[in-house]
């Protein structure tokens, strides 16, 4: 039909062509045009337009054509699909099972249907029991596989590396001169709380200076009494006495010595109704934990960029700086404020400008750096390290310096020789790592600092999150997020309480554990640490004299040796090492095991799987059938059932409700007898409808189509 189409469509379109006449040597021309006279050329435009739309209008015909050809054909094969699927394989279950073992491939069940009797049963025992090995091994290899196990390679590369990123702070946050009027009321509490413990009598009897209760009263140290266990006793450092418990004795006036006691830090919720107790075994660590506490209350309150100025500058800390052969400076540092360690600053942080390389091992090629941490201005109560911490890290990522660093002793020089190790993991699903933490469902509050992720910056945001929702409030220590304030003892008088639950809580470190996850590529570097004192006695006076010069223009000393450092940075060697993820058991690894344990046991390959893949789709093909026509059988025999004899034909049943007389079901008042005489028979009011055998209702039949595959 399409084609004959075709062959229309193509003579239609010869028809306007002009006839063509035989020239010279056979060619066909064109009549000539000479002597005619040619069309205006506005009618030449329109028939030019005339004919595109003409060539436009069989175009789109062709296309409709083509695509109801399409269409028919593929219509065609849809039908005979269908008769085929209603066919159905055409043997049974048993011709199908024998077929199976007589043409498989696999050596065992040729002989169930090939031997006699008794050696029929015997090969189905051993046929039956190789197959549940096999499927045992089977289940046990995809099992290993899919427990997502890694083997670990390490190799070693030689190449120029960059210079990792150097960060270098103080281990005082701040310079007491510039600080002392914020802790003027804490020192002296601090003042009387050492007298306290040290010498209790005395304390008592000087007590008639005034302090500021204030900050005491929110968080106080208390002395915990244990030399009868059941019975402890609580007493405040400043002579009240407040029970531990219901059965506790009161003691008023009582003293009690550190020696005697165990000092705690008492932690209450707001008006007091549930607190709690934080024990040490030294007052040191007692003191010192009470004194960072409350001046995390205060520094809360004060703006950043306030807390920075008071803060050790860089042109104040570092005194000297050489990388390689170049010289450098403090402009050469990154700035950022760090809540414990004040002003830190990054050297090749790889932020604004190209990450610096190491031309050479060794450690004339690597960092050199003089500071002066100024330790006669350090905070007495919150500082009690003295030195330099500094931490080498990847560009771009935030300098975790309290939990990563290192100390830097003051009076001497360090040299650190570094050996870089990389870390590459396999991500999902073999491990639990992420490439740039997008798919961790924790906010990363270090974002702000434009640095990459880490599992640390995870946690300690994940850890903020929970500070928020328990406490209302953000901790100092971390950064705060958009609309949030800074905890207080003002504000929030029982945060401390809160904070010290949460920090303790374990509930709450696995939650974020957990949530976060590690990078899937990191790079470590391991540093080997050596110590020698700078100056020596014989260099001190010079070099001290040029520092000062320098910095101070001063012809006298300013600087000592217990507030210099220096510092050596370099690659020992070019080496380093990769520590390399890969699969332990891969696909190939798979399929080579399954197909070894198939064909040892039964000689099989994977053909054999494919022919008994077959006999399963023909055993459901056969199964499905089976189920149409007894569904089909069932519900002819429950038509069978409301008539005796066969269904009734369309004109059967009008007849059987067709009134001819056109009486009355019901006698009704109807006209006088005599009006139609005897011999005159009562009018049809209508003729009845045809008796047609061919409404009568029959099951389709699907008839065979011919040899073009057509159904009638």
């Amino acid at each position: 039909m399409f084609w004959g189409w075709l062959d229309g469509w193509r003579r239609d379109g010869r028809k306007g062509e002009e006839p063509r006449t035989r020239g010279a040597g056979g060619r066909d021309e064109q009549p000539s045009s000479r002597g005619q006279v040619p069309p205006p050329p506005a009618l030449a435009r329109d028939g030019d337009q005339d004919a595109a739309a003409t060539a436009g209008d069989r175009r789109g015909i062709w296309l409709r054509g083509l695509r109801a050809g399409a269409m028919m054909l593929v219509k065609k094969c849809l039908v005979k699909c269908l008769h085929r699927l209603q066919k159905g394989p055409g043997y049974s279950y048993k011709e199908l099972l024998v077929w199976y073992c007589s043409n498989t491939n696999t050596h065992g069940p040729k002989r169930i249907i090939c031997e006699g009797p008794k050696k029929k049963a015997v090969w189905f025992l051993i046929t039956l029991l190789f197959t549940s090995l096999v499927c045992w091994q089977w289940g046990v290899f995809i099992r290993t596989y899919l427990s997502w196990e890694v083997s670990v390679s390490l190799s070693l590369g030689f190449k120029t590396m960059d210079f990792p990123a150097v960060t270098i702070c103080n281990a005082s946050p701040f310079q007491y001169s510039k600080v002392k009027h914020l802790l003027k009321d804490l020192d002296e509490l601090m003042e009387a709380v050492l007298e306290r413990i040290l010498a209790p009598e005395q304390s008592y009897a000087n007590a008639t200076r005034t302090l500021n209760f204030t900050i005491w009263n929110d968080t106080p140290l208390v002395l915990i009494d244990e030399q009868n266990p059941h019975r402890p006793v609580v007493l405040d450092l400043f002579g009240d006495v407040h029970n531990g418990s219901a059965d506790s004795s009161l003691a008023p006036g009582r003293t009690c010595t550190a020696q005697g006691c165990k000092v705690a830090m008492r932690l209450c919720s707001l008006n007091g109704t549930a607190c709690t107790f934080r024990n040490f075994t030294s007052a040191t660590h007692a003191v010192t934990e009470w004194y960072q506490l409350q001046a995390t209350n205060i520094f809360s309150q004060v703006p950043t960029h306030k807390l920075a100025e008071m803060g050790y500058p860089a042109e104040r800390l570092i005194l000297a700086c050489l990388f390689g052969s170049e010289p450098c400076s403090y402009r050469n540092f990154t700035s950022i404020f760090h809540p414990d360690y004040g002003n830190c600053y990054i050297f090749n942080w790889g932020m604004t400008e190209k990450a610096l390389p190491s031309a050479n091992p060794g450690a004339e090629f690597g960092l050199k750096l003089i500071l002066d941490i100024g330790q006669e201005d350090y905070v007495p109560f919150l500082t009690s390290t003295a030195g330099a911490r500094l931490l080498l890290h990847e560009q771009r990522s935030y300098p975790f310096i309290k939990d990563e660093g290192i100390y830097a002793m003051s009076g001497t020089e360090t040299s650190i020789g570094v050996l870089v190790d990389k870390l590459e993991r396999m991500g999902e699903p073999y491990s639990q790592c992420t490439m740039n933490g997008s798919d961790v469902p924790v906010r990363n509050l270090y974002s702000d600092y434009n640095t990459t992720y880490s599992i640390q910056a995870c946690i300690r945001s994940c850890f903020q999150e929970h500070m928020i929702q328990n406490c209302s409030c953000a901790h100092y220590l971390y950064p705060l997020p958009r609309g949030e304030r800074y905890c207080n003892n003002r504000e929030f008088p029982d945060w401390a309480y809160c904070y010290s639950r949460l920090r303790m809580s374990v509930a709450q470190r696995e939650t974020c554990i957990n949530m976060c996850k590690e990078s899937c590529n990191d790079t470590q570097y391991k540093m080997t640490i050596s110590m020698a004192d700078w100056p020596s006695e014989a260099s001190e006076d010079w070099i001290f004299h040029v520092l000062s010069q320098e910095r101070d223009q001063s012809t006298n000393i300013t600087l000592s040796r217990k507030g210099v450092v220096k510092l050596n940075i370099y690659f020992q060697e070019f080496n380093y090492r990769t520590i390399e993820e890969s699969a332990a058991n891969n696909i190939v690894w798979l399929l080579s095991n399954l197909g070894g344990q198939f064909g040892f046991w039964m000689g099989g390959s994977v053909l054999c799987l494919i022919e008994f893949g077959e006999i399963l789709i023909d055993f459901v093909w056969i199964t499905v059938i089976k189920l149409v026509a007894f569904a089909k059988n069932l519900r002819q025999r429950r038509a069978q059932a409301r008539y005796a004899g066969p269904p009734p034909t369309v004109a059967e049943l009008v007849e059987a409700h067709t009134n001819f007389g056109f009486q009355p079901d019901v006698a009704r008042p109807g006209p006088e007898p005599g009006t139609y005489p005897d011999e005159q028979t009562v009018p049809i009011p209508g003729t009845p409808p045809p008796n047609y055998d061919s409404l009568r209702l029959q099951p389709l039949d699907i008839i065979e189509s011919d040899s073009e595959g057509e159904a009638i």
